[in-house]
């Protein structure tokens, strides 16, 4: 089981702040990893033309694949702190977009498994610009399925390197079947629910927030 190890980020005018993330593996009691959930398909290709396909729940609620990012975000209740970050970095609007955008999207229980305080943190507005780099560095241009994951992962001998909307990368693996990502520090997440549609690009929910560098 690998520990929590802190990460010392300068927040805005706050100084140098204490950032713990559990940096997982495949045996980390804390987080452990998911269960892979069925990719969604998009859609069947039937002769009278493509009937669309239900995507996964998030949160115990439908996600509808003609709804941006934002909208079906704000609809799951287990992403409530991610669109509260999102409002407070004024990404609302980009993310709101016609993209397409990949979203690793952060559950509410990510979120609380940092530091104390340190969403509340990340939240104040002398601090917008590092939130902002934390939350682009979920975003990746395109739109990524969990099958192109795993094919690249496959086509890069173990190890697929993503680059964000932030510019830092993340590195892609396989634990089994389960898609993990890990950052620049070495933090692992992994998706918990993958292929949620979106009229503007694709949110794979995750169970960790990974985290860019923070000068």
């Amino acid at each position: 089981m690998s520990n929590m190890r802190p990460l010392y980020i300068g927040l805005g005018t706050t100084g140098l702040v204490a950032l713990a993330l559990a940096a997982c593996s495949s045996g980390n009691s804390d987080l452990g990893t998911p269960t892979a959930p069925p990719p969604a398909n998009p859609a069947l290709a039937t002769p009278n033309g493509p009937i669309a396909v239900a995507n996964p729940t998030v949160g115990g609620v439908p996600m509808i694949a003609t709804r941006t990012i934002v909208d079906n975000a704000s609809a799951a209740p287990n992403l409530a702190t991610l669109v509260t970050a999102l409002k407070a970095a004024d990404l609302t609007a980009t993310l709101s977009g016609t993209g397409p955008f990949t979203v690793f999207a952060p559950t509410d229980a990510a979120f609380g498994r940092l530091a104390p305080d340190m969403v509340q943190t990340l939240l104040k507005p002398e601090n917008k610009a590092s939130l902002a780099k934390v939350l682009t560095y979920h975003v990746v241009p395109g739109d990524i399925t969990a099958a192109d994951l795993k094919a690249r992962v496959a086509a890069g001998g173990g190890t697929a390197a993503l680059t964000t909307v932030e510019g830092d990368a993340i590195t892609v693996t396989l634990v089994g079947d389960i898609i993990a990502l890990t950052d620049v520090n070495g933090n692992k997440s992994y998706i918990e629910t993958a292929d949620v549609r979106q009229s503007n690009g694709i949110v794979h929910v995750v169970n960790g927030v990974i985290v860019p560098r923070l000068s």
